[in-house]
């Protein structure tokens, strides 16, 4: 019996063994089961797109960039094909030194080609590829095929590349494009763009090539290809075409532009020009310029200190960013505020002794013995320092900041263009904020006073005074300036054009504008600019100004002559024609170069005989202005149409 129950006993826990494996194996086997439905119904999807993107690969098609134009279809930005040599450092099995002494053997790679390289390395990621050679000759690119098998990490691309067809003409407006850096790479990966970013190396660093990025880049399109198990393309399976950027117009006339930039020689300034009625900005020029083109492919060291360190500041956008005293410019204003405020009227006249003596400082006139007796028409035609001292005071200068800020002294104008400087509107509460020291937070009565000369505190740009004299002449309607006419889309061909428009009615009256304007007018004809203005077929209004870069002591007379160049005193200019419609503002300044008179309101009045006459000053003209020695034109002016104009620089000189 004890046998049995033994046996009965081994066979029980035999069985339950075999039913315990079989319930482990089916139990196994349905998670199997489970796990082969699970994959092959709910993620089904999601491994199919797995293998199939192990099979195929998706490469962006780069969109070629929009084309910049003048207002006339001149053709100021546009692009090129050529074959770079590029490195990858990431897939480089050697050093990098070694790789590129290697292949400068097969192209030529000269020595400021390696510092490009070594300043983009240094902005870039190592999987990113890198030039070191751009412009390779048809030669160059056999040469190197043929020995491509040497040089891991290394290839050829084929590019399009920026150019600039007349280098340094209208640069600051234009700006440039350049290589995307790290930074710049973050800020696009975290955007809505970042997708139509993919492949792109370039983009616009400043001027309208930075502000309308989004409309000259365009819509990137892409390649689907299938890859072999190497991940070599094998054939295209589908593919969505790039969308080009589209064309951006400008305002912007260059043959203008090019001629205040002549008339400007090597002087440094600036000059703005707008169509009053609405606000396009006809011409924008700072001087020195500097060439667009050594920044496509990232400029070398060299060329970067020289421009960087230059005591003239070519990379300074002087009609955007400079600001400067307006000086006399400012008086006109002035009259109007002390018009609209009952602070003088037409007749009332003042005793002008060649001085104001405001406690022990004695303020100077321009003219020495003074101006006799003054009324208002006579301080803006003959430019009397004391009649705006003596306003000064009794406006005081919290009275001129409110009635100076609405025409945009002191205010951002909203141009279309990256970087606008709001300049210095003087008042109590600005220096409260901006001083830290209690004693310098304090006005003084003093301080006021050389104010209504546009001296003291005040410090504007020439974009600024150019809209404010817009706002001046158009009976004060504001109207935002714009340096960008219309966008036109390159496929349909349709424009869209920046629209006009207004952003304020200032509440001046009728009188008081016309008397105002009657003053400029008598300055071109009788005043200060008479003598360039001098045989004009159109009447013009304007006002000269002289602008002191340091102060004078008092029992010391200026003296140009013994004064370093770079302290002599400002020239300004503001003017508008033809009076009785304007169609033309400007503001300018030709920095340390003295008399407004002499040296500046010459160059407004070629500007307004090529917009209103169209006529192009001759080659002797040209030459005088820049000397500052013409007021009225000489020689025989040319007829702008016929000049066979401006000159295009050749994408490959100068590389």
């Amino acid at each position: 019996m004890s046998l049995l129950r033994d046996v009965e006993y081994d066979l029980r826990r035999f069985r339950g063994r075999v039913f315990v494996a079989t319930a482990f194996v089916f139990i196994a086997f349905s998670f199997l089961f489970f796990r082969l439905v699970y994959l092959q119904l709910w993620r089904y999807q999601e491994f199919n797109a797995q293998a199939e993107s192990n099979r195929t690969a998706i490469v962006p098609i780069v969109p070629n960039r929009g084309v910049i134009m003048d207002r006339n279809g001149i053709v100021l930005a546009t692009n090129y094909s050529a074959y770079t040599l590029e490195i990858t450092p990431s897939k480089v099995t050697q050093p990098l030194d070694a790789l590129i002494d290697q292949l400068a053997t097969v192209v030529e790679i000269q020595g400021r080609d390696r510092r490009r390289f070594k300043k983009l390395i240094d902005e870039s990621k190592s999987f990113d590829s890198v030039p070191i050679r751009t412009r390779l000759t048809d030669e160059e690119v056999a040469r190197f095929a043929a020995q491509r098998y040497r040089f891991a990490g290394v290839e050829i691309q084929a590019r399009l590349f920026r150019n600039y067809p007349y280098g340094e003409l209208a640069s600051h407006v234009i700006g440039y494009i350049g290589r995307i850096n790290t930074s710049e790479k973050a800020k696009i990966e975290d955007s809505d763009d970042a997708a139509n970013y993919r492949g792109t190396d370039y983009i616009g660093k400043l001027g309208v090539e930075q502000s309308y990025e989004r409309e000259l880049h365009g819509i990137t399109g892409v390649h689907e290809m299938e890859t072999s198990a190497r991940g070599r393309a094998v054939r295209r399976l589908s593919s969505i075409p790039a969308k080009p950027g589209d064309t951006v117009m400008l305002a912007i006339d260059i043959k203008l532009q090019k001629l205040v930039e002549d008339l400007y020689g090597n002087r440094r300034g600036a000059l703005v020009a707008i169509d009053p009625r609405t606000g396009e900005v006809l011409a924008f020029v700072s001087k020195p310029t500097f060439d667009p083109n050594l920044f496509v492919e990232g400029i070398d060291v060299e060329n970067w200190q020289a421009l960087n360190e230059s005591l003239d500041k070519p990379l300074l956008n002087r009609a955007l960013r400079g600001t400067y005293p307006p000086g006399s410019t400012y008086k006109p204003f002035m009259a109007l505020a002390a018009l609209q405020t009952g602070k003088r009227n037409p007749a009332q006249q003042i005793s002008d002794p060649g001085f104001f003596q405001f406690g022990n400082h004695r303020f100077r006139d321009d003219k020495e013995g003074g101006h006799g007796m003054v009324d208002m028409y006579k301080s803006v035609v003959q430019s009397c320092d004391t009649y705006y001292y003596l306003l000064a005071r009794d406006m005081g200068v919290d009275l001129i900041h409110d009635q100076m800020k609405p025409f945009g002294f002191g205010q951002l104008t909203g141009i279309d263009i990256l970087g606008e400087s709001r300049g210095i509107l003087p008042s109590t509460e600005w220096k409260r904020t901006t001083y830290r020291k209690p004693e310098q937070q304090r006005w003084y009565s003093g301080e006021t006073i050389s104010l209504g000369i546009g001296q003291g505190y005040n410090s504007f740009t020439m974009l600024q005074l150019a809209h404010a004299t817009a706002t001046l002449v158009n009976n004060g309607l504001k109207m935002k300036p714009h340096l960008v006419r219309e966008v036109m889309d390159v496929e349909t061909k349709s424009a869209t054009p920046v629209a006009k428009e207004p952003i304020g009615q200032l509440a001046l009256t009728a009188e008081n504008l016309d008397f105002i304007r009657k003053t400029l007018v008598g300055v071109n004809i009788e005043g200060t600019s008479a003598s360039s203005f001098a045989g004009a077929p159109y009447t013009s209004g304007g006002k000269t100004g002289t602008a002191q870069v340091f102060t004078v002591k008092q029992n010391e007379k200026y003296n140009a002559a013994r004064i370093d160049e770079r302290l002599r005193d400002h020239a300004l200019f503001m003017a508008y024609a033809p009076a009785e419609e304007p169609r033309i503002v400007l503001a300018m300044v030709v920095e340390n170069a003295g008399f407004g008179a002499q040296n500046a309101a010459p160059i407004a009045r070629r500007v307004f005989d090529y917009v209103l006459l169209g006529q192009y000053p001759s080659e002797e003209d040209i030459a005088a202005v820049q000397r500052g020695q013409a007021t009225r034109p000489i020689g025989k002016p040319r007829e702008a149409a016929t000049l066979n104009f401006p000159w295009r620089r050749d994408k490959r000189e100068g590389s």
